[in-house]
């Protein structure tokens, strides 16, 4: 019988490949946007995680939902370092949330009493960032010469200790809860959604650089 983790990663495979083929992602990786132009996208990320980690801390006692409450994985500090170190000290003022990051937190926000949903959106932000994030930070250290201590903070997870071994926790958390078919389905269309979502953020980015060159 196949786990639930599995049938997860196979029913949103296409759409985890669509959002790492976004463009945004392609110009970053290939080293032509700027440093203040990838900081744009650490801004979206800033408002992303308040919001997903806001609700993570709310729902820490919650029964189902309090299994993926990993205070380790929150990112703020992270991601004020890496603010702090593209923008300076007042990058409070040079920062904002775009239309899509705003849908986004909406959304996070809209589920948040539903632990299908909270786990739905942990799962695409925060696997994704344990795994793929990984191969982002080397490159983004070689493109923008950064090390630790700013810059790409975001991408570091020193708390977490193995990563291979925490993901095969997270995914054995999965694996235990007790969904029926409707719920599994209705969680791999929350992830997809999750997806779209977090595709249309970084779509708006490369529209606003786009325009702005």
């Amino acid at each position: 019988m196949t786990s639930f983790s599995e049938t997860l990663r196979s029913a949103t495979w296409s759409d985890h490949q669509s959002a790492e083929g976004e463009s945004y992602l392609t110009e970053l990786m290939g080293g032509r946007l700027s440093e203040q132009e990838y900081g744009e996208m650490v801004a979206q990320h800033y408002f992303a995680y308040l919001a997903l980690d806001g609700v993570s801390r709310r729902l820490s006692e919650h029964p189902v939902a309090g299994r993926f409450v990993f205070p380790e994985l929150y990112r703020e500090e992270a991601l004020e370092r890496d603010l702090a170190k593209i923008y300076g000290q007042r990058w409070r003022d040079r920062i904002a949330p775009s239309k899509a990051t705003r849908t986004l937190v909406a959304r996070i926000e809209q589920v948040a009493d539903w632990p299908g949903g909270y786990i739905a959106h942990h799962y695409t932000r925060y696997l994704g960032d344990l795994s793929g994030g990984q191969f982002i930070r080397m490159e983004l250290q070689k493109i923008y010469g950064y090390q630790k201590g700013g810059g790409v903070d975001f991408y570091v997870f020193d708390r977490v200790g193995s990563l291979p071994r925490f993901k095969a926790e997270y995914r054995s958390r999965l694996d235990s809860l007790e969904l029926d078919e409707r719920e599994q389905q209705r969680i791999i269309r929350e992830v997809k959604l999750a997806y779209q979502l977090n595709t249309e953020v970084l779509t708006e980015l490369l529209h606003v650089v786009k325009t702005a060159a």
